[in-house]
């Protein structure tokens, strides 16, 4: 098995396990978002509020759109902005 195929297979195992992840995630916050709705939408709202007062949003499908990333530690926020430009591809690396 060539460097190549094993760096394939190893991102087929990681995306299952993510799928499978987000899958179980979903359905766990379904079952809280049932058992606690009050407490759910407040803090869907909460969250809303942040993303906007950020300015953090989702990269635009064709990729013309900066992306926000916000890390928090205790009471410091830093903005990260990642600018693209739409011009994706594969790197081949050092793949033979």
């Amino acid at each position: 098995m060539t460097i190549r195929n094993k760096r394939i297979e190893g991102a087929k195992r990681m995306a299952v396990r993510q799928r499978n992840y987000r899958r179980v995630r979903d359905r766990a916050l379904t079952r809280l978002a049932q058992a606690y709705p009050e407490t759910y939408k407040e803090l869907l709202e909460l969250e809303k509020v942040s993303d906007e007062t950020t300015g953090a949003k989702w990269v635009d499908i064709d990729g013309n759109s900066s992306l926000v990333v916000v890390a928090r530690s205790g009471r410091s926020t830093e903005n990260i902005v990642i600018e693209t430009d739409g011009d994706f591809y594969e790197d081949e690396g050092d793949d033979e």
